[in-house]
C-alpha cells in the first residue's frame, strides 16, 4: 500500500510571535536582535524532526488591508502592531526559509489563514494528510478525516475532528459559527455582545449554524440570549463571513513543488555566521580538517629537534591537556605548542625518563620564564595556575583569545574556543566530549589514545594562535586595544595568583556554625508547622501555595505560569499581613546559606593546601565586574546576622597573620558626579560629606543635622537607585511607598542634581545612536534592545545603558587598583597576598609585622588610581577573620 504524502503547512507570523516571546535579549554580536529568528529556525527543525513531512510550506500576512477590512472597517484595529526589533528579523526568516527550499506564501490581500485553507484544499483533492501549525482557532474549521492542526498556544495540543469535538462539543464545519457567536478579540471579530464561549457552544451543539439559529431563534430558552440574537443578528452574520476562512485565494500552488529538498547549506551558515548562530552553525558544519600538520613528541630525539625549533621564536601558543578542569588538583599529561599557523607540537609526558613532566618543564622553564617570548592562551589563566602548581612562573603572557571574545561582546554566553573558531575560522573543532565522553561514561584524558590527544592539543594551540591576529585587529578596530593590553591581561596573572594563594577557612568555627544552623532550621520548621497548623513540604511551591491561600486565605499577590507565586518578593509583601511569610522567608534564608557555604565549603577545600581556591572570572558579566565561584563570594549576604556568620569563618593563613580590607566609598556615585559633571553633587564629595545626608537634606528640604535615619536610609536608596536607572515604580518597591511619592523623590533629586538628569538622557540617547555605552576606559556594551517596541524590555535596556558606565567604570577602577597594588607589593617585597575581591573591596593576607606598609599601599593605591573630579575614598580595616574587621 503506498504511503500517504504528508504536507506540513506552517502560519509564518503565528510561529515568529511564538518565537520572539519565547526568547528574550538574543542579539548578534553587532547588537542586531536575533531572538524571533532562532527561535524560528528551531522550532521549524523540531516540527520538521517530529512530522516528517514529504512536502511543506509557510504562509505569511502582509500588512496591506484584506477583504475582511472592507467587511468591517474595525477589523483587526485592536491588534497591536508588530515590534520593531520583530519587523526586522522577518526579512532573515524569509531567508532562512529559502536556503531551506522551503516555499512562502503571502498575497496582498489575504491572511496566512487563507492562503493555507486554499492549500489544504488543494491538498485534499490529492488525498494528502496534512497538517497546519497555527495559533488561530479558525483554523480548526479546516480539520477534516485529512487535515489536522497543531495549535501553538496549547503546549502544541493537535486537533483532529473528534478532538475539535471534545474540546467545542460541535464538529469542524461549526467552529466558525461558535466564533460568530463569541467573537474573537485577537482579530476584533465583534461577536454577539453578552454571549462567551460556553454559550455559543450551547446554542451551536443544540441549532447547528448560525442561520438555522436565526431562523429559530423563538425556540431559545434563554430569554435574554433570545434577545440578543434578534438584536444583533446582523452582527452574527457579519462576524461568520469574517470568520469563515476563503478556499479560493489566487495563488499559484504546485503541490509538487512543495516537496521536502535538501537545503542550501552554504547560504545556511553565512546567515547563521552572520547572527552568531552558534549552535546552529554546529548543527550544520561538518567538520572540516584544518590545512594542518600537527606531530606528537613522544621520543627524546623528538624533543631535542622540537627544542631546538622553539627556542627561536618569539612567539608562540600553548596548550596543557591535564586530567581535571581545576587547576589546582590537575595533573597535566601534556602540552601543545603553536607558532607557526597550521603546525604544532604535543609533548605527551611520560612517567619517567626525559620526557617526564618534572625534566620537560625544567628544560622548557627558560622559555617560560623569558618575558620577551609572548605567550598566546585561550583562558591562559588555566596555563599560569598549572605551572604555579609545577614551580614554574609563565611571563610574558601576551593574549588570551578568551579574554579578547569577551571585550569584543561582553554579553555572549559563550567564549569558549569552539564558539571563537566556528565564528572567527569557519572551522568546527573537535569536541572534548568526542575524547573522554560525558556523564558516567566520562573517563579521564590519562585514558584516551595519545595519538588522539595529540591531535586535540595541537589543534587547540593551533586554533589559538590562528586567532590572535584575527581577534587583535577586531579589538583595534573598536579602540578596545589599550583596555585589553594595559588592564584585562595584566589582570589574568594577578587574579591566578590569587586563586594560587587561596583563603583559609577556620573548619572547627564552621562545623560549629553548622550545627547551629542546623538546629535553628528545626526550630524555625516547627515553628512554621505551628502556625500553619499542619506539616507540608516547606520546599514545595504546590503545598505552600495552598498553605498560604487556601488555608489561611492570604491576598493573591503575584501568578506564575504554574500557579499563584511563593516568591521572595510575594513572601516579603504578605508578612506584613500575617508571621507565617517571615519565618519561611528567615527559613529560606538559612537553609540556603547553609547548603552553599557551611554544606559545600568543605568540600571546596584543597587537601594539598588546606585552603579554599576560588576561580575569579574575567569574562562572565557584561559589566566589566569580575565574579567569582567554588565558593560564590559575591553573594555572601553583609547586611545580615547570618551573613556575617558566614564571614567570620574566612581567616588567615597563619597566626601572626591579621585580614587586611580596603573597601572603596560609593565608588559608583562618585563615578556617577564625574561622568555627570554635576557640579552639586561634586560639591558634596569634595567636601567630605555624609553624600546620603546630603542628598536627604536637599530632597526633603531640611538642614543636614536635622536628617534622620529614616530619611538617610530614603535617600540612600534614591541615590543607588538613580544609578541603577531605577523607575518610580522600581523605587516605590524597595522604599514600599507608593508611586506618586517615589516619584515625588526622583523629581526632588533631579532639581538638585540637574546634570544627573541630563547625563542619563544622553546615555540613552548614545546606545540609540551607536548601539553600545562606554565606560571611563572604553570598555563596551551593546544595548540591542533600547528601541524595542516592548515597553518592558525597552525599559531595561534604557537602565542598562544607565549603569553600565557607571558600574562598569567602578569595575575599569578597581582592575587598575589591582594591577598597582600587586607591582607595589611585589616591588617593596613583603609577602602580603591579595586573597580575594569582592564588589568593590580588596581583602589581603598579611603579616602583622607588614600590615602599616601594606595598609599605605593598598589605600594609596586605590585612592590614586585615576583623577576623578571628585575624590576617590577607599575605606581600610584590618582583624583576625573577614567579620571581625576594625
Amino acid at each position: 500500500m503506498t504511503k500517504k504524502a504528508k504536507l506540513v503547512l506552517i502560519d509564518g507570523n503565528s510561529l515568529c510571535y511564538r518565537a520572539y516571546y519565547a526568547i528574550r535579549g538574543l542579539t548578534s554580536s553587532k547588537g542586531f536582535p536575533t531572538n524571533a529568528i532562532y527561535g524560528f529556525v528551531t522550532m521549524l527543525n523540531k516540527i520538521v524532526e517530529d512530522n516528517a513531512p514529504t512536502h511543506l510550506a509557510v504562509a505569511f500576512d502582509r500588512k496591506e488591508p484584506t477583504f475582511r477590512h472592507k467587511k468591517f472597517k474595525e477589523y483587526k484595529i485592536t491588534r497591536k502592531p508588530m515590534p520593531d526589533d520583530l519587523v526586522g528579523q522577518i526579512p532573515y526568516i524569509k531567508d532562512v526559509l529559502k536556503a531551506y527550499n522551503i516555499a512562502a506564501f503571502e498575497l496582498a490581500g489575504y491572511e496566512a489563514d487563507d492562503i493555507l485553507a486554499t492549500i489544504a484544499k488543494k491538498a485534499a483533492k490529492k488525498d494528502f494528510l496534512t497538517f497546519i501549525v497555527t495559533g488561530d482557532k479558525d483554523m480548526l474549521q479546516l480539520v477534516n478525516s485529512n487535515t489536522m492542526v497543531c495549535d501553538t498556544h496549547k503546549d502544541d495540543l493537535i486537533y483532529d475532528a473528534s478532538k475539535v469535538e471534545q474540546r467545542f462539543g460541535v464538529g469542524p464545519d461549526l467552529i466558525k459559527d461558535i466564533m460568530a457567536l463569541m467573537g474573537d478579540s485577537t482579530d476584533n471579530i465583534p461577536g454577539i455582545p453578552g454571549i462567551g464561549e460556553k454559550g455559543a457552544m450551547e446554542l451551536v451543539k443544540k441549532f447547528g449554524t448560525i442561520e438555522n439559529l436565526l431562523s429559530s431563534v423563538d425556540k431559545v430558552d434563554s430569554k435574554s440570549k433570545r434577545e440578543l440574537l434578534i438584536e444583533h443578528a446582523e452582527l452574527a452574520k457579519m462576524s461568520k463571513e469574517l470568520a469563515t476562512l476563503d478556499y479560493d485565494v489566487p495563488i499559484e500552488v504546485d503541490l509538487d513543488k512543495l516537496e521536502v529538498a535538501l537545503p542550501d547549506k552554504r547560504r545556511l551558515l553565512e546567515i547563521f555566521k552572520e547572527l552568531n548562530f552558534k549552535s546552529l552553525v554546529n548543527q550544520l558544519s561538518t567538520r572540516k580538517e584544518l590545512d594542518a600538520a600537527y606531530k606528537l613528541i613522544d621520543s627524546e630525539a623528538g624533543f631535542d629537534k622540537f627544542f631546538n625549533d622553539i627556542k627561536k621564536v618569539k612567539e608562540f601558543a600553548l596548550d596543557f591537556e591535564t586530567t581535571n578542569a581545576d587547576p589546582m588538583v590537575a595533573e597535566p599529561i601534556g602540552i601543545s605548542f603553536c607558532w607557526e599557523e597550521g603546525k604544532a607540537f604535543y609533548v605527551a609526558f611520560s612517567e619517567k625518563g626525559p620526557l617526564s613532566k618534572k625534566n620537560v618543564f625544567e628544560k622548557l622553564r627558560p622559555l617560560f620564564e623569558n618575558e620577551n617570548i609572548k605567550k598566546v592562551g585561550q583562558n591562559i589563566k588555566y596555563e599560569i595556575l598549572i605551572l604555579m602548581n609545577n614551580g614554574v612562573d609563565l611571563k610574558g603572557i601576551d593574549f588570551d583569545t578568551m579574554v579578547a571574545s569577551y571585550l569584543l561582546n561582553p554579553s555572549k554566553l559563550n567564549h569558549n574556543l569552539e564558539d571563537i573558531s566556528l565564528e572567527y575560522l569557519d572551522h568546527k573543532m573537535i569536541s572534548i566530549t568526542d575524547l573522554i565522553g560525558k556523564g558516567k561514561k566520562q573517563i579521564s584524558m590519562k585514558d584516551v589514545d595519545i595519538e588522539a590527544v595529540s591531535k586535540y592539543s595541537c589543534e587547540d594551540s593551533d586554533v589559538t594562535f590562528r586567532l590572535k591576529n584575527i581577534l587583535d585587529k577586531d579589538m583595534s578596530e573598536k579602540g578596545l586595544s589599550e583596555l585589553f593590553y594595559n588592564v584585562e591581561m595584566p589582570l589574568v596573572k594577578v587574579l591566578a595568583k590569587m586563586e594560587f594563594n587561596g583563603v583559609c577557612i577556620d573548619t572547627d568555627l564552621m562545623e560549629s556554625l553548622g550545627k547551629e544552623m542546623e538546629g535553628s532550621l528545626k526550630k524555625l520548621e516547627a515553628e512554621i508547622y505551628k502556625i500553619a497548623g499542619e506539616e507540608f513540604n516547606i520546599n514545595s511551591p504546590k503545598q505552600l501555595s495552598v498553605i498560604l491561600y487556601e488555608k489561611l486565605k492570604l491576598p493573591v499577590v503575584k501568578k506564575t505560569k504554574t500557579g499563584l507565586s511563593t516568591d521572595e518578593w510575594t513572601l516579603r509583601r504578605l508578612a506584613v499581613r500575617h508571621e507565617l511569610p517571615n519565618k519561611l522567608l528567615s527559613f529560606r534564608e538559612l537553609a540556603k546559606l547553609k547548603s552553599t557555604y557551611i554544606d559545600a565549603l568543605p568540600k571546596l577545600i584543597n587537601p594539598k593546601t588546606g585552603r579554599v581556591h576560588t576561580s575569579f572570572n574575567q569574562t562572565v558579566t557584561a559589566t566589566g565586574r569580575l565574579s567569582s565561584s567554588e565558593p560564590n563570594l559575591q553573594n555572601i549576604p553583609i547586611k545580615t546576622d547570618l551573613g556575617k556568620m558566614i564571614r567570620k569563618i574566612f581567616v588567615p593563613t597563619d597566626k601572626k597573620n591579621l585580614l587586611l580590607s580596603c573597601d572603596y566609598s560609593q565608588i559608583e556615585l562618585r563615578v556617577l558626579a564625574h561622568l555627570a559633571n554635576d557640579k552639586t553633587l561634586i560639591h558634596a564629595f569634595q567636601k567630605g560629606l555624609d553624600i546620603h545626608a546630603y542628598t536627604a537634606s536637599l530632597i526633603f528640604g531640611v538642614r543636614e543635622k536635622d536628617v534622620d535615619e529614616s530619611m538617610r536610609n530614603t535617600a540612600k536608596t534614591v541615590n543607588f537607585g538613580i544609578v541603577y536607572g531605577m523607575s518610580a515604580f522600581g523605587l516605590s518597591s524597595a522604599l514600599e511607598i507608593d508611586i506618586e511619592k517615589a516619584k515625588n523623590f526622583i523629581d526632588s533629586y533631579f532639581e538638585r542634581y540637574p546634570r544627573v538628569k541630563e547625563y542619563i538622557e544622553e546615555c540613552i540617547a548614545t546606545a540609540k545612536e551607536t548601539g553600545y555605552v562606554t565606560t571611563l576606559m572604553n570598555r563596551r556594551r551593546y544595548i540591542p534592545d533600547i528601541d524595542n517596541a516592548d515597553i518592558r524590555v525597552r525599559q531595561f535596556a534604557e537602565r542598562t545603558a544607565i549603569n553600565t558606565p557607571i558600574q562598569g567604570s567602578a569595575a575599569d577602577i578597581i582592575k587598575v587598583a589591582m594591577l598597582n597594588i600587586d607591582k607595589m607589593l611585589e616591588e617593596k617585597g613583603l609577602s602580603a597576598k591579595m586573597t580575594m575581591q569582592v564588589h568593590d573591596e580588596l581583602v589581603f593576607d598579611v603579616p602583622e609585622k607588614e600590615l602599616d606598609k601594606t595598609r599605605q599601599i593598598v589605600k594609596k593605591c586605590m585612592e590614586e588610581v585615576i583623577n576623578l573630579k571628585v575624590p576617590i575614598v577607599a575605606k581600610a580595616s584590618m582583624g583576625k577573620n573577614w567579620l571581625d574587621i576594625e
